[in-house]
């Protein structure tokens, strides 16, 4: 069903899900910019992790969607600031029965993808995985393979989704296909939300400087506290267990930084919208009261703000 696959956004998570599947013998064919021309030369990806180092050569690397052409799936992890690119990027992959799906963080992304290639191609995933981009085309795993939650957008479970849930499931990555996806979501920013604020807005700081903090640890905990009350409110369900597993799996992380601090230090754009001012909006229109939120959300407009 799925013989090609394009990904879009060849980061950190694009580059290590896509090498990942190269890995275990599917066509994966990568856009890539600032990476392209260090990969063509050393003509390979290398993903270091807990149990070893692994290399992906040769690399099908390419810098412009034209070049791919029509492919079967693909993968948009490009970072939500980009998302005015893919009116551009898209169109040249598409074929009669692509499907394409976001692995971007934070709400709306599926909302926009079906305003460019119709709602019937779109599906969403969340990664639960914690990698870096140490260097062209080279990955550090902190908590890898981690685990995908794969929906289609506004359906149930279909064989499709279960069919991209093989992929990962082949190449060694844990995939669940899950019947609602936009609970999914919000389930993901009970982690996104505090983790990649804080460690912004509390002076670009680690995850595990950020645990070993009894103040900011409990902020930690009152921000989960807020954003499953804003889901609870949309009616998700987001319970206890869940909440404490968020807090139980970061503690092995170690010095892991969250990707967008990584883009903060880097002087590059975060996606403050789609983490944190798309939740506190749906959260004002639910009226639920997020305050914690609303003062990081503030916080990390005004830190943004001050480097651009």
């Amino acid at each position: 069903m799925f013989s090609s696959i394009a990904i879009v956004g060849s980061g950190a998570i694009g580059t290590y899900y896509g090498a990942r599947l190269a890995l275990a013998g599917a066509d994966v064919r990568f856009l890539m910019r600032g990476d392209l021309a260090a990969v063509r030369a050393r003509g390979s990806i290398m993903l270091h992790e807990k149990l070893g180092t692994s290399e992906l050569h040769p690399v099908a690397a390419f810098g412009s969607p034209e070049e791919i052409g029509p492919v079967d799936l693909v993968l948009v992890t490009l970072k939500t600031t980009a998302n005015a690119e893919l009116a551009r990027l898209l169109p040249p992959l598409l074929g009669p029965r692509t499907a394409v799906v976001t692995l971007q963080n934070g709400l709306g992304n599926e909302e926009h993808l079906a305003s460019l290639v119709g709602a019937e191609r779109v599906l969403g995933g969340l990664c639960f995985i914690a990698v870096n981009r140490i260097a062209p085309g080279e990955l550090r795993g902190f908590h890898t393979p981690g685990s995908i939650t794969l929906g289609e957008f506004g359906r149930a479970v279909s064989d499709r989704s279960r069919a991209i849930a093989g992929l990962f499931k082949t190449a060694g990555m844990a995939c669940l296909a899950v019947e609602n996806l936009a609970e999914a979501r919000w389930r993901k920013l009970v982690w996104n939300i505090p983790f990649n604020g804080l460690a912004i807005a509390a002076g670009g700081i680690t995850i595990d400087k950020i645990m070993m903090n009894p103040a900011l640890a409990a902020e930690v905990r009152a921000l989960m506290d807020e954003v499953a009350a804003v889901a609870r409110a949309l009616g998700y369900v987001v319970p206890e267990n869940f909440i404490q597993s968020q807090i139980a799996v970061t503690l092995p992380m170690g010095a892991y930084a969250p990707s967008s601090l990584i883009d903060f230090l880097a002087g590059r754009a975060v996606e403050v919208e789609a983490i944190w001012g798309e939740p506190l909006r749906r959260a004002q229109v639910a009226g639920v009261d997020t305050p914690r939120l609303a003062v990081l959300y503030a916080k990390l407009r005004e830190l943004l703000a001050a480097i651009r």
